[in-house]
């Protein structure tokens, strides 16, 4: 009977799943690992702080779509991961977290980092709110068959995070290599449920007989890769799309039937279209509270009987009627489901559904809306405007660029202002909606796209979470491009604090006489790590300096002052009726 050590099959196991890099922070209960990691072909990306490891592997599973790898040491590596795993969580990102615990024989005792002030053996509970499933390795001979499970869990259905919690002494047990080779036997991948003829003749029969429809679109499309078949079916169906914060760029934004996002930060015209709809059909979406307008029946969405009727598919059976009543609920993949419908919508309409006039009216929407950002986009002030930072990102980066967005205007304006061209190149934090997410998130995102430009726009309050991850982008040679949008504040909050107390207490930094001369200097910072820094100082030079940090292949950050001028709101948000229950203020004040 042929053993090895643990650590040494997991590291065999990792590579035969296909696994090309693992994301992490040393420890003394992983070290086992890593060194069974030194002559692999796995590459180990090194971070200088466990919430940065988790973020770029959210970002790395983004753009692969499938499972990535995070490494963590116990208890403190642990919960400084947890928030980048809740992150990933939320939105559904598949993700494998291994993390060494304290040897299985001093559970109890209170041995170095161990958490046991409410029970023995509990570290992995840390993980039970928010992963998919936590799993506490309880033999040695057990770490084969539950790193299985947890690949196969992590991916299926609605995928997301799992842990596994590995005593440290389980690493370096011996144990039969048979039990690690049966795994191999295993499918890598399962077949997924999809729509029954019936429902989908049902569902296009309704549709063919509705007269304002509207398919609404979310994160569900991306995690299936159903974007062909998304398109497919819009173009036979002629049916306008909306869609959530996360599903952002399903549908290109040029495509002439996107009338946008919805809810608080949407555009005012699709919010009237998904109100005033007969049918609405939603494709892998949650209906998220800022999504629809914090279920106010008068903003967004008014899905009841004798208003909208709603056909909801989803992976996952707890999303169906969550929010709203449905009156077709599927259970189904979404790149299978949209197979089946489109067959069955060439069979039952080979011409196709007619909508005439429709993209003319969503076209005539977009040049309203443009011509009243026009100026902003155009404006010489300095500090900048943000709808200038954004007109001139989008001139210069590439169609298929990835880009990772962070929380506050670099999210809310993107979705609302910002055209995303190549399905599945916006990386947004959308149900935690965490600060700190998208610079190393792009990190992940470019390990994963080697040839894409990938740029994290991104506000000062967020690149300032987690600033030494340029530390891994310089020792990687990963060259992404960071622009922080500076507004010397928390400036969505400042404006939220603002509108409803008339005051900014615990939200702004201090200011100095220029932008020139505020401090922290981003860029002095970036070239302190060793990447490249700019500090834009006219609103004329941010695109030149775009340009060069793209043309250059270095990792850089550019750092640019920009005016805290609001993200236009058309929705409604259920605090400003907490903050101000007399409607006398709003969700910004720009005084």
């Amino acid at each position: 009977m042929a053993r090895d050590l643990n650590s040494n099959q997991l590291v065999r196991y990792l590579e035969n799943r296909g696994i090309e890099h693992v994301f992490g922070l040393c420890g003394h209960t992983n070290i086992a690992v890593l060194s069974a990691m030194a002559n692999s072909r796995l590459s180990y990306i090194n971070v200088r702080h466990e919430q940065i490891s988790a973020h770029a592997a959210d970002g790395y599973a983004r753009v692969t779509g499938k499972a990535s790898v995070l490494l963590s040491h116990l208890s403190p590596g642990l919960t400084n991961a947890a928030t980048g795993v809740a992150n990933a969580a939320l939105d559904c990102i598949p993700m494998v977290v291994i993390a060494g615990d304290v040897p299985s024989y001093y559970y109890g005792k209170h041995p170095h980092q161990e958490v046991n002030l409410h029970a023995d053996a509990s570290q992995y509970e840390i993980y039970r709110p928010f992963v998919k499933r936590a799993w506490r390795v309880d033999t040695a001979e057990l770490l084969p068959e539950i790193m299985e499970k947890a690949f196969v869990l992590a991916e299926s259905g609605q995928p997301g995070p799992v842990l596994v919690n590995v005593p440290m002494d389980f690493f370096s047990a011996e144990v039969d290599v048979a039990l690690w080779d049966r795994q191999r036997a295993n499918t890598r991948s399962l077949s997924k449920p999809t729509m029954d003829e019936e429902t989908a003749r049902e569902i296009v029969s309704r549709l063919a007989a509705a007269t304002s429809p509207v398919l609404y679109v979310g994160g569900g499309v991306a995690l299936a890769r159903a974007y062909d078949e998304l398109r497919e079916f819009v173009d036979h169906m002629q049916i306008p799309v909306a869609h959530s914060l996360m599903g952002k760029g399903v549908l290109p934004d040029d495509h002439p039937l996107v009338l946008g996002m919805t809810g608080f930060w949407g555009m005012k015209f699709t919010n009237e279209q998904t109100l005033g709809a007969d049918w609405i059909v939603a494709l892998g979406t949650r209906f998220k509270e800022a999504d629809s307008s914090s279920w106010y029946p008068e903003y967004t969405f008014d899905i009841r009987p004798g208003a909208t009727r709603l056909i909801h598919i989803d992976i996952e059976p707890q999303e169906i009627g969550r929010n709203y009543p449905a009156e077709i609920g599927v259970v189904a993949d979404l790149k299978a489901a949209l197979r089946v419908l489109n067959r069955v919508a060439r069979d039952m309409l080979p011409g196709g559904r007619k909508a005439p006039g429709l993209a003319g009216r969503i076209a005539a929407e977009r040049r309203a809306f443009a011509d009243r950002n026009l100026a902003m986009q155009t404006s010489d002030a300095f500090p900048m405007m943000p709808e200038r930072i954004l007109a001139d990102l989008r001139a210069v980066m590439p169609r298929d660029a990835i880009l990772t967005s962070d929380v506050g205007w670099n999210k809310n304006g993107v979705a609302q202002q910002f055209d995303i061209y190549t399905p599945g190149s916006i990386l947004i934090p959308g149900g935690f909606a965490t600060m700190g997410f998208g610079p190393p998130a792009a990190i992940g995102a470019k390990i994963a796209a080697p040839d894409r430009v990938v740029v994290s726009l991104v506000g000062d309050g967020g690149f300032g979470q987690n600033p030494a991850m340029l530390a891994t982008a310089a020792a990687e040679n990963v060259p992404v491009i960071w622009i922080i949008m500076n507004n010397n504040a928390y400036g969505t909050i400042a404006g939220l604090q603002k509108a409803n107390y008339g005051l900014t207490h615990g939200t702004l930094f201090p200011r100095a006489a220029t932008p020139e001369e505020q401090t922290p200097d981003y860029a002095a910072i970036a070239r302190a790590y060793g990447c490249d820094g700019v500090r834009v100082s006219s609103a004329a030079g941010f695109r030149p300096a775009l340009e060069a940090a793209i043309a250059s292949g270095r990792p850089t950050v550019i750092d640019v002052a920009m005016v805290n001028n609001p993200t236009p709101t058309s929705g409604h948000w259920n605090i400003l009726d907490i903050y101000s229950p007399e409607g006398n203020a709003g969700h910004v004040s720009t005084d």
